[in-house]
């Protein structure tokens, strides 16, 4: 496989992680290579808060994940495997992914959903 078959792959697979959400917030973009997804509420000074997207760059795939920045107790007892893919507060970087980063990022996902959820920001 070459990196692009390879970011493919990775691209689809996270985005599978932030589909179940689609439906009960507001997809802003959904292309082959970018896929965001904001609040449906004007919960922040008036706007619709990000809640993350997945984006193909040139080295990596991007995944970002707003409550893990607005939350930062979600990411108390992370892997390392997954902090090392952490680039800045809110965003982990991948080339390749394995199956138990994609469960633990899967559940990552659903934390934030819910605790997004619980105070009121959906």
């Amino acid at each position: 496989m070459d990196q692009k078959t390879d970011f493919d792959q990775v691209f689809h697979n996270l985005k599978a992680l932030m589909k179940p959400y689609e439906t009960l917030l507001a997809l802003m973009v959904d292309t082959e290579e970018n896929y965001i997804l904001e609040t449906l509420s004007r919960s922040f000074r008036g706007k619709a808060l990000f809640f993350g997207a997945v984006q193909v760059k040139k080295n990596y795939v991007s995944f970002y994940l707003m409550p893990v920045y607005v939350f930062p107790d979600l990411l108390e007892g992370l892997s390392e495997r997954l902090r090392k893919r952490m680039q800045g507060k809110s965003c982990f970087n991948f080339k390749k992914l394995d199956a138990d980063t994609l469960l633990e990022l899967a559940e990552l996902t659903r934390r934030g959903f819910k605790r997004y959820q619980a105070e009121g920001l959906l």
